[in-house]
């Protein structure tokens, strides 16, 4: 039963830059971590600007920290890899925050959860109601997927450019809705299958918490039948039963 605001993210690196998972993942936890105190950067203008200026702020210490720990190691990065970091790193972003309301939801007399989403490029956010998609954001249609999606890049200090490229938007839930966050490659194949509604049937039969090795085997089904592209697959599930 959420009584206190919930933050969650998800960022896919782009795999051509170095790097990129270590960015995605320092990214998705500032992302969380500033939705927590200043919930107003899912508004966009200035809150979202100074959020990623702390993003970006993060990056160049994390580098060190980095290089520090290769040359302990005995691996010291080599020129190509100086150079290529040089390049920065770059991934999507999506983060969500979830408010318990005070009030019931606007239409109807259930108790209601406000959720407010930022996205840049096509990691997604799926909104169901009883279990039937109701909205996808920022992608709502898989034609709308592309080969060079928007990114979040971590040497990228023009800030005012992030916050206009990131798409804002905000919904309510009720007890029994769910918010599914997705990385491009399963979104892409849920808004592509011809039964959508057996999609997420499935989907939710294999994305619970205690059977990640099922999970796995399902996502290894849909690549052999090329239904799912090879590529990686982040997933987070925010179940509302009620309070």
């Amino acid at each position: 039963m959420l009584q206190e605001p919930l933050t969650a993210g998800v960022c896919d690196g782009a795999t051509e830059s170095a790097l990129a998972k270590d960015w995605a993942r320092l990214l998705s936890r500032a992302a969380a971590e500033h939705a927590m105190t200043l919930p107003d950067l899912l508004a966009g203008g200035t809150a979202f600007e100074e959020f990623a200026a702390a993003a970006v702020a993060q990056w160049d210490p994390w580098l060190v920290q980095y290089t520090q720990m290769r040359h302990a190691e005995g691996r010291p990065l080599k020129w190509y890899e100086h150079t290529k970091l040089a390049e920065g790193a770059y991934a999507t972003l999506l983060t969500v925050r979830v408010d318990p309301d005070s009030d019931s939801h606007p239409d109807t007399s259930e108790p209601a959860w406000r959720w407010r989403a930022a996205a840049l490029g096509d990691s997604c956010l799926f909104h169901l109601h009883d279990d039937r998609l109701v909205q996808a954001f920022p992608v709502a249609a898989v034609e709308e997927f592309g080969t060079t999606p928007d990114l979040f890049g971590s040497r990228n200090r023009d800030v005012a450019l992030l916050a206009r490229r990131t798409r804002f938007t905000e919904g309510w839930c009720q007890p029994g809705d769910r918010l599914l966050l997705m990385t491009d490659a399963l979104a892409a194949w849920l808004l592509s299958v011809p039964d959508q509604d057996d999609a997420v049937g499935q989907l939710l039969e294999f994305a619970g918490p205690d059977d990640l090795a099922g999970f796995k085997n399902w996502l290894n089904g849909l690549r052999d039948r090329r239904q799912l592209r090879n590529d990686d697959v982040a997933l987070v599930r925010i179940d509302f039963e009620g309070r």
